[in-house]
């Protein structure tokens, strides 16, 4: 094509750009230095040839001057977009995003436009060139300049794509610009005629999502289908995926059934996020049904899917079910990697169970898989916790080996260790070491798990020397700092620098645990003073904070000691309406605190534990009984077997209900109905046939033949349905032991 310049130019430039473009059609070099000028006449005489256009490309970038001239790279990239050489064209665009002005581009693109062929309508007004300035202006989150182009170059009569547009509107939600200007954004799309597509869509709703502006995100969700814009997988996925994140999992399988029903087919990143919401609320079943009918639809589990799911197992303490897991990902060909291993070690590190964790690590290093920071970590803080300091010190000696920087995080946990130990000293030398020889920053844990180590010992003054090492450091105090000093303080009898500490905490804005209020509470029982004791009780419930049983046993144990006993057996069964009830505690001073004529009442306590099915704490009250001179009688015993068969623990029911039997007491008929219900659902047959026939013995002989007589020729026919409902009728009607 013959060039039209908007300048006269020499012959010798023209024919300078012919032989130049010669030698490079025959693959000769060319060596002399290219003028602006010339290599504008070359860009004209190459195009429409792709060829030749790709061999000036290199030349755009050795342009004498300095800074390049704008207008044979202006003509480039117009050239480059049109014939779709997109990759070059993006790399100049982000060259001339990067080294020249918005209000130089835009007119410089306008007048090399008029280099080119007119007849082409696509080049004078909507050219490629604006949009790729555009969208390399917001990959560089340069919304500002990006925006600039936009309303410059419809100012000159260019109509910008949307493309355009959507690149602008990602950039604003990665750059978290407001709301505001994201709908002006969007006005001035509708404004200038161009209807949003799919892509616009998504990104509307991926950004609310991101933003939590969930409500908003489906708002566009519900307009895209208004409008007629198909929703796509992307679409769904981003919104299933906020649902299973935020604890909806429900939902998400909801949403799932409605792209289903659209025709829309889920991908991998969809049955992905499903199993992450799953396991992330603990219902690995689910998770794991899920997983298999993902074969159903041929979508091919990757190490993701795998990885999800050993780690909803491992969530759940099954380390066998991960395993499971693990040995099928091999089998299938999927590579596991060192997540999937890490989750399982470091639930058997939780759980103390280091042996198993270290034949785990070396399955990894057989199967040519490095450890990485995190499962050394989970290492070190297992043998740590166990006391094993020289085995975890071998670990971090062989992570260093490896070239893997221990975090802070790894720190803590080797100086937990010895702070368990009680050996403060070598913590203490762990500290420096981190902080001068490695270059680590203590943090909150850090300080915290060593001034509650100091505290232990009784070394208090130590303890504050660190507290104000780690505030004169800027690393602020939080409520576990607080409340390890609180207790430290009340150990050693400095009630009053206790109180101190404890109001200095809540002006931090700090707000104290059940722990804390207990610590201070029973600092003041023991120096009988129960009113400030009680005080403070009433404030935690005030504040939202419920007391738990070891509250309420510090306070039984500090009226017990003012010989106030009538005041401690009424605290006492206030339990019997709270609703917070920990995992670990002993009943001893509850118990202590209770005389043979508070026996109901205790067995009330258990029947209350029983019905929100706490049955470890009904476990630890009973045990409590047994221990003393209050043996449970057959009301206590028919609660508790009642309550394990309700929860499921037969085994556990069936026990009790012997032990029973040998003490000479009478289960009552409703305790053993459930345990045979229980007994059958369980397939424990042989066991069933005995309590049946135990129930019908015990029964009232004269009034009864019929019903005992109907409900052996049930069994015998193994239908059990009938058997319970004859047993149940049998009790209506007083035919069977009410005991308790």
């Amino acid at each position: 094509m013959t060039p039209r310049s908007p300048n006269p130019s020499t012959a010798e430039e023209f024919k300078l750009a012919k032989e130049i473009l010669a030698r490079l059609n025959h693959n000769r070099p060319v060596t002399q230095p290219l003028t602006p000028s010339t290599l504008t006449h070359a860009l004209l005489f190459a195009f429409p040839c792709r060829r030749l256009t790709l061999s000036l490309f290199p030349f755009l970038f050795r342009l004498p001057s300095s800074p390049p001239s704008l207008s044979p790279l202006s003509l480039a990239l117009h050239i480059l977009s049109h014939l779709n050489l997109i990759s070059p064209a993006l790399s100049l665009s982000r060259f001339l995003t990067s080294h020249f002005p918005v209000s130089s581009l835009l007119p410089s693109l306008s007048t090399s436009l008029s280099l080119l062929p007119s007849q082409n309508s696509a080049f004078s007004t909507s050219p490629n060139s604006v949009d790729l300035l555009i969208k390399s202006y917001s990959s560089s989150f340069q919304i500002p300049e990006a925006l600039s182009v936009l309303s410059l170059a419809k100012s000159i009569g260019f109509t910008p794509s949307l493309l355009s547009h959507n690149s602008i509107l990602h950039a604003m939600f990665r750059s978290r610009y407001s709301d505001a200007s994201i709908k002006k954004l969007l006005s001035e799309i509708t404004y200038s005629g161009v209807s949003p597509n799919v892509y616009t869509y998504n990104i509307l709703i991926r950004g609310f999502c991101s933003s939590g502006d969930f409500d908003t995100a489906i708002g566009y969700f519900e307009e895209m289908r208004m409008a007629g814009c198909s929703p796509n997988v992307v679409t769904y996925n981003t919104l299933i995926d906020w649902y299973c994140k935020s604890g909806s999992v429900n939902k998400a399988v909801g949403l799932l059934g409605f792209m289903l029903e659209r025709g829309v087919r889920p991908n991998l990143i969809t049955y992905n996020s499903l199993l992450n919401g799953y396991c992330r609320e603990r219902r690995v079943g689910d998770a794991r049904k899920l997983f298999d009918e993902m074969a159903k639809e041929r979508v091919v589990p990757d190490v993701v899917s795998y990885n999800t799911l050993v780690n909803g197992y491992c969530k759940e303490g099954d380390v066998h079910g991960a395993l499971v897991v693990i040995d099928e990902m091999w089998g299938k060909g999927v590579k596991g990697n060192v997540v999937t291993y890490t989750s399982v070690i470091s639930t058997m590190c939780n759980a103390g169970n280091l042996s198993r964790a270290m034949e785990i690590v070396g399955r990894m290093r057989e199967r040519g898989i490095r450890l990485n920071e995190v499962t050394f970590t989970s290492l070190i803080s297992g043998f740590s916790k166990k006391g094993l300091l020289d085995e975890a010190m071998d670990v971090m000696k062989e992570m260093r080996e490896n070239r893997i920087e221990a975090s802070v995080v790894c720190y803590n946990a080797l100086i937990n260790g010895y702070c368990i130990l009680g050996k403060m000293e070598e913590a203490l030398l762990i500290v420096r070491d981190m902080e001068k020889e490695r270059g680590l920053m203590p943090d909150v844990i850090t300080y915290s798990t060593i001034l509650s180590g100091y505290c232990r010992i009784g070394d208090v003054d130590m303890a504050f020397k660190l507290y104000r090492e780690m505030v004169a450091k800027g690393v602020l105090p939080d409520a576990i700092t607080y409340s390890s000093l609180i207790r430290g303080l009340c150990e050693v009898r400095r009630l009053g620098d206790a109180a101190e500490m404890f109001n200095k905490m809540i002006g931090m804005g700090l707000k104290p645990d059940e722990l804390t209020y207990t610590t201070l509470i029973d600092g003041h029982c023991k120096e009988g003073e129960l009113e400030k004791a009680f005080l403070l009780h009433y404030e935690m419930i005030r504040n939202g904070i419920l007391p738990d049983v070891v509250t309420y046993s510090v306070l039984i144990n500090g009226l017990n000691k003012m010989s106030r006993t009538k005041e401690a057996r009424r605290l006492l069964f206030r339990l019997y309406h709270e609703e917070n009830i920990p995992d670990r505690i002993t009943y001893d001073a509850l118990m202590d605190s209770c005389d043979k004529t508070d026996f109901k009442s205790v067995v009330s306590l258990i029947k209350s534990f029983c019905m929100k099915g706490l049955m470890d704490e009904a476990d630890k009250v009973f045990c409590s009984m047994r221990e003393r001179s209050l043996k449970p009688d057959e009301a206590a015993y028919n609660v508790i077997i009642h309550g394990h068969c309700k929860c499921g623990n037969v085994r556990k029911g069936l026990s009790l209900y012997k032990e029973m039997l040998q003490a000479g007491l009478s289960p009552s008929a409703i305790s053993t109905i459930f345990l045979i219900k229980g007994l059958a659902t369980e397939g424990m047959n042989e066991e069933l046939n005995q309590v049946i026939e135990q129930l019908l013995r015990s029964s009232v002989l004269t009034d009864a033949e019929s019903s005992k007589i109907l409900a052996d020729i049930n069994l015998r026919d193994g239908n059990l349905e009938a058997v319970v409902d004859v047993l149940t009728e049998m009790a209506k009607d007083g035919l069977l032991p009410k005991s308790g």
